[in-house]
């Protein structure tokens, strides 16, 4: 099982001191709780407007031709027999492509005026999206529905209509609503491997120097149960390892290439001098496959950053290259009253926790490496604290609902903020750090979830950036 990486913190804080020991899960609690997960998970499913679901007869061919723009697909949605293909042609002025979401079906990148065939003949019958899988297209509107029919007829697209009650639409409810089941029953599935662990400094030197090691290599790394992908990892973990620093520690982090392309790592986040920010060739050269570079610097101030490469990261990162950086304590709102939450001037958290959001390359829809039913719940119990840390390494924006509990959003971008909110879901964009504070004030097993629906649900079951605190 994945574990949860579990910092007690006090406001006047030394990593040296911190107790990285992991929060061990009950698991009796845990099966004791399987059937409250699964009846709060399936709160999502629900339809919150209360529409019937209709269906509308149409024919459809086995091939279908799609339009690709600066930022559209066209049409809306395509339904097309199955064994049918698209014809995919860009109209538009810079690279795009088109791929089914959720599969490995995808064209190449396709030039502007050029057309490409995208073979969906291995499709089953169903409701799909296709989406250009070129980092934030899709998120600018580059998505469309595709449905695949059996029998040459499905359902027509249209604004009023939402599924239809199967037969010639090739759609099997049943098996979906127990798929569905299936897999929230199965939360909290076991995996190999863990991510997130602390890095631990290789030396000391005399003069108080942390010195750090980290190799960027391939590795198998199981997302989820079953499902193990070659990734681009950080000592073999995804995430890489936590690197947690005091304010005025002097560092240095050898970094030894053994992936077989030449890159380099940017330390997003943390104030570095020019020659350690990690940009090659502007910075740096390139460390190139078998060499090593070590970065030198000092964490002079408080923050919340991550690191990753910077050469290929469109590549590596979605792969599965990213870790958590903490510089010394955020300081926190304590003793004031945020939105009628009453934070306690004596505030302790129980746990700080770092939440790596994810979204594409072959880690996929996950938070910190894994993808439910193998995500990590976190435990905790009736009056705790709880300090988050949003880290988005993805390509896509992730509406962050914690159900029941509200989120005190306390700093951007590891600044603190002047005026602390409170917030239902907290919208964290490529690239940004939110951190909040949560009260564990009631019992129960509370979802807790990307609120874009398709990241966490398909027609397979609960899927994706889904986990649960277990409140006790």
């Amino acid at each position: 099982m994945s574990t949860d990486v579990a910092v007690p913190v006090t406001e006047d804080h030394d990593p040296s001191d911190r107790d990285l020991s992991t929060l061990p899960l009950v698991f009796g609690t845990v099966a004791v709780l399987a059937l409250a997960v699964v009846l709060t998970i399936a709160a999502l499913v629900s339809t919150d407007d209360g529409s019937s679901f209709t269906s509308a007869a149409g024919g459809a061919s086995t091939t279908a031709s799609v339009s690709l723009k600066e930022f559209s697909v066209a049409p809306a949605a395509v339904t097309l027999s199955s064994g049918g293909t698209i014809t995919v042609t860009n109209d538009g002025n810079v690279a795009h492509n088109l791929a089914v979401e959720g599969t490995e079906l995808k064209t190449p990148d396709i030039a502007p005026g050029e057309s490409a065939e995208l073979d969906v003949s291995s499709l089953d019958a169903g409701s799909y999206t296709i989406v250009c899988l070129i980092p934030g297209h899709s998120d600018s509107g580059m998505t469309a529905a595709l449905e695949v029919t059996s029998g040459g007829s499905g359902a027509a697209a249209g604004a009023g209509s939402h599924m239809g009650s199967g037969g010639a639409s090739g759609m099997d409810y049943e098996k979906m609503t127990k798929d569905m089941l299936a897999t929230m029953a199965a939360f909290p599935a076991e995996t190999k491997g863990a991510g997130n662990e602390p890095l631990t400094p290789t030396e000391v030197k005399a003069d108080g120097t942390k010195v750090f090691d980290l190799t960027m290599e391939e590795a198998d790394w199981e997302v989820s149960a079953g499902k193990v992908v070659k990734a681009a990892t950080f000592n073999g973990m995804v995430p890489g390892p936590m690197i947690d620093l005091a304010v005025g520690d002097k560092v240095q982090i050898r970094v030894q290439n053994d992936l077989p392309i030449a890159t380099d790592v940017h330390w997003h986040g943390i104030n570095v001098d020019n020659a350690n920010d990690g940009v090659a060739p502007l910075t740096q050269d390139l460390i190139e496959p078998g060499a090593s570079f070590t970065y030198s610097f000092t964490a002079d101030e408080p923050a919340v950053a991550m690191y990753h490469p910077h050469a290929h990261g469109y590549k590596l990162l979605p792969d599965g290259m990213f870790g958590v950086l903490l510089v010394g304590d955020m300081k926190l709102p304590s003793g004031r009253t945020v939105g009628g939450t009453v934070i306690p001037a004596d505030l302790k958290v129980s746990q700080e926790v770092p939440m790596v959001l994810n979204d594409s390359g072959v880690i996929g829809y996950s938070l910190n490496g894994k993808s439910f039913p193998a995500t990590q719940p976190y435990t905790a119990k009736v009056g705790d604290w709880i300090e988050v840390h949003y880290y988005n390494e993805g390509t896509q924006i992730h509406p962050m609902h914690l159900h029941e509990f509200d989120q005190v959003v306390v700093a951007k971008d590891g600044f603190p903020l002047d005026s602390p909110y409170l917030a239902d879901t907290v919208n964290v964009a490529p690239g940004e750090r939110y951190t909040v504070l949560v009260k564990v004030d009631k019992p129960g097993a509370w979802v807790w979830h990307c609120h874009i629906l398709p990241h966490v649900e398909s027609d397979a079951g609960m899927h994706g950036m889904v986990t649960a605190i277990i409140a006790s």
